[in-house]
């Protein structure tokens, strides 16, 4: 079924009222009254087949709760929860005879505790199934994201390491092979793995970890990359254990480091467990075509629809509701306890592992008025939480569209707090490649930093120099490692929040074949027993390696104290004959990065640059520890990037 539209003021009326209750939909049977006392539970018990979410927790602010429950002709039920402080508000059944969807109220007195959901016909025992209101484990403001201050690190879990070969393969699932030969195949990288490499994460300078999705892929092939979800609220036994999961986020926070999870709400894996029993006609979108031929309906990727003020109706509706690809069902957000489904979700993983981010999948795949309700309940839960959505765009215009703050002219409003900057990204890459000219080369780079007057909040947008979905910086520079050094050093001085990609830091590349996603996602060396290299040691690395490891390690970890990075004014000066200096200013110190793509030697008028203020000043080199004193002139002995910095 093609997927629908609201208009603003139908928009904004349901805005207010997923605001008050987080459901939607009418009710279909009168608000049963609570009594004052909870039936006892003398034994816990779990009769039905799904309920979720699995459990909740007491003290939100947003008080109400659905619970999707399903069992065979669960519709025929009479259902009964009896807890002090809980309301069952409305019952609302589906299309199924199998699922019922439950609206609960929480008042302030609630406490946490257990209580069971009976469920009774006539003639039948009775169902029961023993659910849980947890107390919170900290404070809704407690939960602190990211920022410009934070360089975060992104791993593939199957191509990192191999902290537990015991879970490699799992005979209930689909897929039943392990191979490292195979690019597309499963490797065996768990949580575990990352969880035992935490201290060299750190010891880089890295600030927050973002594992790419480690929920179950219960697929028969392929599905190592974790984009394919088959449920929601399951981690992949391959990957590991939901305790598990718990103590990666206990080991990042107590190395003072952040956790970003990577979630998806535009699609499901198409052997997700409720394919087999939608629950509503329109579940997903272009169900009908599904349901009827097996056939999906693909999206064109036309991702300008959501933007464009000319797009017609029919070319919106097929870029938000086409599937992403074929063994992706696309899921309709627009159906009102799908939209609660996905919202829910995303705040039970924030509660249950006390995350600090979201990195959101495909992000103008979704419906962009459901995006709004997503972002905006979970900020208003977490007000200092921090969320980036995926638009893979590289015009300015349309990244800016979605971050919270952009004027847009159709009064769209995205509460998203921050975009990636596939814009910044490809414009670093093309001006090093470049020859130097009066339009190219460094001006390149020049011009593409000018371009932050598009955007609301620019030190909130997300600069990388690469990531899991393309080619390594190191392959994109053409193998130069020069280059490679100046695009990083350049992109961890910029105001914004910074990703790199496991393996940078050793020129990890995929020259062989170069944008392949299974060579992208190359095996961490020493991840595995056996590898003939380590990198986490340093055993069996180039030199040029070991420098590149060293090079970003001495920029990072000074990175992470200098207030003049992270919030400091910016102020660039045109490049000149091959030459492009990017100053950040702090109350109590200047950094300064210069660039020089000149073969010879550079001998630099730094009278130009008099207005920051450094002249007579001695600085220092944050690479080599070098002493500099700011006068009249600076020599560039060859090209390469070079950083300073006034905090001696």
């Amino acid at each position: 079924m093609n997927c629908m539209y609201w208009n603003i003021k139908s928009f904004a009326k349901a805005f207010i009222l997923l605001a008050m209750t987080l459901f939607y939909g009418s009710c279909k049977e009168e608000a049963r009254k609570p009594m004052n006392l909870a039936e006892p539970i003398t034994e816990e018990q779990r009769d039905l087949q799904r309920v979720e979410p699995p459990y909740w927790w007491v003290g939100m602010k947003n008080s109400a709760l659905q619970l999707l429950i399903k069992h065979p002709d669960i519709s025929k039920k009479a259902l009964r929860i009896t807890y002090p402080g809980v309301t069952v508000k409305k019952i609302h059944y589906a299309d199924s005879p199998n699922y019922v969807f439950v609206d609960l109220e929480m008042d302030r007195t609630t406490k946490a505790g257990k209580f069971n959901i009976i469920c009774s016909q006539a003639g039948h025992d009775d169902l029961i199934y023993t659910y849980e209101l947890k107390p919170r484990a900290q404070a809704a403001e407690d939960y602190v994201g990211f920022d410009s201050g934070d360089v975060i690190y992104l791993i593939t879990p199957d191509r990192f390491a191999n902290g537990n070969p015991d879970n490699d393969i799992v005979d209930t699932l689909k897929e039943k092979t392990i191979d490292r030969r195979d690019d597309y195949g499963r490797h065996g990288g768990d949580i575990e793995g990352i969880i035992n490499h935490l201290d060299y994460i750190a010891d880089l300078g890295l600030t927050a970890v973002w594992p790419c999705p480690v929920l179950i892929n219960d697929m028969p092939e392929a599905s190592y990359h974790g984009y394919a979800i088959t449920d929601y609220y399951e981690v992949d036994p391959r990957f590991g254990t939901l305790e598990d999961y718990k103590a990666l986020s206990q080991g990042l926070h107590q190395r003072g480091m952040k956790h970003i999870m990577d979630q998806v709400v535009n699609h499901c894996g198409v052997e997700h467990w409720w394919m087999q029993d939608l629950p509503f006609h329109d579940w997903l979108n272009y169900q009908e075509q599904f349901v009827k031929d097996g056939l999906p309906v693909i999206t064109e990727h036309r991702r300008t629809t959501n933007q464009d003020l000319y797009a017609s109706q029919v070319d919106k509706n097929l870029e938000t509701g086409g599937w992403f690809v074929s063994d992706m069902p696309d899921l309709n957000q627009n159906n009102p306890y799908m939209a609660t489904y996905l919202i829910q979700n995303s705040i039970w993983w924030i509660e249950t592992l006390q995350l600090n981010g979201i990195r959101q999948d495909t992000y103008p795949y979704s419906d962009k008025f459901f995006l709004s309700h997503w972002a905006g309940a979970i900020m208003n839960e977490y007000p200092n939480f921090s969320i980036v959505g995926e638009e893979w765009s590289t015009n300015p215009l349309l990244i800016g569209y979605w971050q919270d703050g952009a004027k847009n002219k159709d009064g769209y409003k995205s509460n998203l707090k921050s975009t990636m900057d596939f814009a910044m990204q490809e414009q670093i890459v093309k001006g090093l490649k470049q020859e130097e000219t009066n339009d190219t080369g460094l001006i390149t780079i020049y011009n593409a930093l000018a371009n932050d007057f598009a955007y609301a909040h620019p030190n909130q947008i997300l600069i990388f120099p690469d990531n899991h979905d393309m080619s390594r910086i190191f392959t994109q520079l053409e193998g130069d490692v020069m280059k490679t050094k100046m695009a990083l050093s350049y992109m961890l001085v910029l105001p914004r929040v910074v990703q790199l990609y496991y393996g940078t830091e050793i020129l990890m590349n995929d020259f062989e074949k170069p944008g392949d996603h299974g060579l992208i996602r190359t095996d961490y060396p020493g991840g595995w027993t056996g590898d003939p290299i380590n990198a986490f040691t340093g055993d069996g690395l180039s030199q040029d390696q070991i420098d590149m490891q060293s090079f970003l390690k001495t920029i990072l970890n000074y990175r992470k104290d200098s207030k003049a990075i992270h919030e400091g004014k910016t102020v660039h000066f045109v490049p000149k004959e091959g030459v492009y200096l990017l100053f950040r200013i702090g109350t109590d110190e200047t950094v300064v990065h210069l660039m020089n793509t000149n073969e010879q030697s550079v001998d630099l008028d730094l009278s130009r640059f008099d207005e920051i203020g450094l002249k007579g000043m001695s600085l220092r080199d944050i690479l080599t520890g070098e002493e500099v004193i700011w006068k009249d002139h600076l020599m560039l002995k060859g090209p390469g990037s070079r950083l300073l910095t006034s905090k001696n």
